[in-house]
């Protein structure tokens, strides 16, 4: 399954955030087990450092956050158009608009997310991770 993530999953992940550690560390085996294909957009990854090295104080793991992110995702390129669909898009939140605009482009199977009603008009399925390790479940 083809996924984009979105950034408050790989935040999870990377800063170990509880209570949603455990199902995000469950996601990244399955990506690391070729079960699902893991997309972020190109924007999340500035997202991630400037996150991570506010929470971190460590330009060092912050920079960490953004490697291992880019080994383990395919980096969805954000470009004029993507940007314009977002914005036509009609989305309070600009940034969701992006990522959804990247999941369409990409022809991705669902989009992940803890934030379900800010994908609301999504024309993807819109998961939480544990939605989508229920499918996967089904699936395998």
């Amino acid at each position: 399954m083809r996924v984009l993530l979105d950034t408050n999953i790989i935040l999870d992940y990377l800063l170990e955030r509880e209570p949603f550690l455990q199902d995000a560390e469950v996601l990244f085996e399955a990506i690391d087990s070729g079960s699902v294909l893991g997309y972020v957009t190109a924007t999340t990854l500035t997202d991630i450092f400037y996150i991570a090295r506010r929470q971190t104080r460590s330009n060092e793991l912050a920079r960490q956050a953004v490697s291992t992110t880019l080994i383990a995702m395919v980096i969805c390129p954000v470009n004029r158009g993507i940007l314009e669909s977002a914005f036509v898009s009609g989305l309070v939140d600009f940034e969701d608009a992006v990522q959804i605009s990247c999941a369409v482009s990409q022809n991705l199977d669902a989009i992940v997310t803890r934030d379900i009603q800010g994908f609301s008009n999504s024309p993807l399925p819109v998961l939480s991770v544990q939605q989508l390790l229920e499918q996967l479940d089904t699936v395998n």
